[in-house]
């Protein structure tokens, strides 16, 4: 546990175990510790988490706004000064959006990229949505405590969750944690930066491996847009499990996450 200083934030982050090093970027308004089930499931690599600009301990030195591209830098200057590089980089739904942005500008940094829930740029439903949440933050506020668990729920598991009464006390026990202390102005700095984002131009160029992962039931960033952004990359990849959603990988079936990143490391090692 300690904190790094980037040219824009006070980065929290954590490091723990040995070995190759692995960075797990969490997606938007999660902290670090949200990745804690691919963490667990690599005890034989290093692995880092970090806190991003707008949650958890880490403080932000200027903005917001911010772009994704400041987020990236972070972790670029965090992965350069505390890591041994090249490193992996695994990120989940925003922080799939920073592994994006780190593969393209700091390639030297990577030697595997994997985005999950990604998109190269917002679009449809999904763009939609988060226009839409907001604008209804900037017109009336945060979203109550008890509300924002079961809403985003709907959106973050397959409906197999929500239909077992047992799995779902156990998620909502999780997905009313990660909301209880949000900041809704940092999160609307966020999402304004996922809204923004666009890496349908620069994606050609990169040559990092970038393997893509797309969940067949994952209404946030749909399946379709990760295949895009795969066929979009240099030296794209495209991976997609099916019954999953957006946070299948936070405690319902990590397992089977875990699973595939392990196959596509174990690939790029042949």
């Amino acid at each position: 546990m300690a904190h790094f200083r980037t040219s824009g934030a006070n980065l929290y982050y954590e490091q723990t175990g040995s070995g190759p090093d692995i960075v797990w970027l969490p997606g938007g308004d999660q902290r670090g510790e949200e990745m804690r089930w691919q963490v667990g499931g690599f005890p034989d690599f290093r692995n880092t988490t970090m806190d991003p600009r707008g949650v958890g301990e880490t403080e932000h030195l200027e903005g917001p706004p911010w772009s994704i591209l400041d987020m990236a830098r972070d972790a670029a200057e965090l992965i350069e000064a505390q890591c041994e590089t090249p490193v992996i980089v695994a990120g989940l739904s925003m922080g799939s959006l920073i592994v994006q942005e780190l593969a393209i500008n700091w390639p030297h940094l990577v030697r595997l990229a994997i985005p999950m829930g990604t998109f190269a740029v917002s679009e449809g439903f999904s763009r939609e949505w988060m226009e839409a949440e907001i604008r209804y933050r900037r017109n009336h506020g945060d979203l109550p405590p008890d509300f924002a668990t079961t809403h985003y729920a709907a959106f973050m598991y397959p409906p197999e969750v929500l239909d077992d009464p047992d799995k779902w006390a156990e998620l909502r026990v999780v997905t009313e944690a990660a909301y209880k202390h949000r900041d809704g102005k940092m999160l609307d700095a966020q999402w304004q930066a996922c809204c923004d984002f666009d890496t349908t131009d620069r994606l050609p160029d990169c040559k990092v491996p970038m393997h893509v992962i797309g969940f067949g039931l994952d209404m946030q960033a749909p399946p379709y847009l990760g295949k895009k952004t795969a066929a979009l990359a240099g030296n794209g990849h495209y991976h997609r499990l099916e019954g999953l959603s957006h946070l299948s990988l936070c405690g319902h079936k990590h397992d089977v996450v875990n699973a595939k990143i392990r196959e596509i490391i174990e690939g790029l090692d042949r």
